[in-house]
């Protein structure tokens, strides 16, 4: 896609300073810049970087006055960061507006869908799918029977959605997501077999959640494992059955969340994390990377370890303990005297 420098500037409301007719048609980060390319600066510590780099369109803060001679054409704006992250939202739109069902797929008789649905090849909608507006499903994609979709989501390449699943509107799952497989559910017998617990519930996607690449969300055993309102899950998570977690909660990769555990709204959780089943953790809480969470965490606490500690108490014992065996030979010799 190509677009030139009074375009970029008419959707940003900026100003140009040089050709407006200008074109670029990639972006790159300032100090890498070349022609056909567009970048910004925002950072004063790379300001430098603006009278050499070969980018054609620069993006600035509207109080930006150079110093010496650009070879760049400036787009000045309010806020060079915000409209750089602005023009990459809209960049992405553009190039994800794909319409229309490629072929093949399969789409049962029973299955619906609204407006400007693009469904990719190899795609399987399953019986009495019910899809929203403006839904991009990319090439590859399961979505299994009694599956409802609202608007403007977008499912990437190879994600599975098993049946029973509800997502919301505005969602992202992204490739390799498996969303409604069955929670691990076995009970053993008295010969030390394990049978298998009919996982009959399902997922609840509400709105403008994402899913990571990767990332796994079991079904319920009975009524459904829940992710409220603008949760946001890095790659490669895996959510157990009934877990709920609260809106707005962020999620980093490689976290492991066990069966019927509550996590409450606007909770930051590192990667690495894992948590045991059926505790609650409220709301506003932050978890360090790499901590284990064995007990009900109350309001805004802030934890790290493993079993995780109170952050401030964790990092004074490991002052402690990084000099542990220097204190053990102070002990001895004190001992001995």
């Amino acid at each position: 896609m190509v677009f030139t420098a009074g375009q970029i500037a008419g959707i940003l409301e900026g100003e140009v300073h040089g050709n407006p007719e200008i074109a670029v048609y990639k972006l790159a980060k300032i100090e890498e810049g070349e022609t056909g390319s567009l970048t910004f600066l925002s950072n004063p510590k790379y300001t430098s970087y603006i009278y050499k780099t070969k980018a054609s369109i620069t993006i600035v803060n509207k109080d930006f006055v150079p110093e010496q001679s650009l070879s760049t054409t400036l787009i000045k704006v309010e806020d060079a960061y915000k409209s750089f992250s602005k023009l990459l939202e809209y960049y992405n739109q553009v190039k994800n507006n794909k319409l229309g069902i490629e072929e093949p797929v399969f789409k049962a008789e029973s299955a619906t869908y609204g407006d400007g649905l693009y469904l990719g090849a190899f795609s399987y909608l399953g019986n009495n799918v019910v899809i929203g507006e403006n839904v991009k499903i990319y090439p590859n994609v399961y979505i299994g029977d009694n599956v409802h979709i609202g608007n403007d989501v977008v499912v990437f390449a190879g994600a599975k959605i098993y049946s029973e699943s509800v997502i919301g509107n505005n969602c992202t799952v992204h490739s390799g997501a498996v969303i409604g497989a069955d929670g691990f559910g076995f009970t053993p017998n008295k010969d030390g077999e394990f049978s298998k617990v009919p996982q009959t519930g399902n997922v609840i996607l509400e709105d403008n959640v994402d899913v990571g690449a990767g990332t796994t969300i079991d079904r319920a055993t009975l009524g459904s494992t829940i992710l409220r309102r603008g949760v946001k899950l890095d790659n490669q998570i895996q959510i157990a059955h009934n877990v709920e977690i609260g809106e707005h909660t962020v999620i980093a990769a490689q976290a492991g969340i066990a069966g019927s555990t509550k996590i409450g709204k606007h909770c930051m959780i590192g990667g690495q994390v894992g948590i045991v089943g059926h505790i609650v953790i409220g709301d506003y809480v932050k978890i360090q990377a790499q901590s284990g969470i064995g007990r009900n965490v109350k309001d805004r606490e802030v934890l790290q370890g493993s079993p995780a500690l109170n952050y401030g108490d964790y990092n004074k014992s490991y002052v402690h303990f990084k000099n542990l065996p220097k204190i053990i030979s102070r002990i001895d010799d004190l001992e001995n005297k």
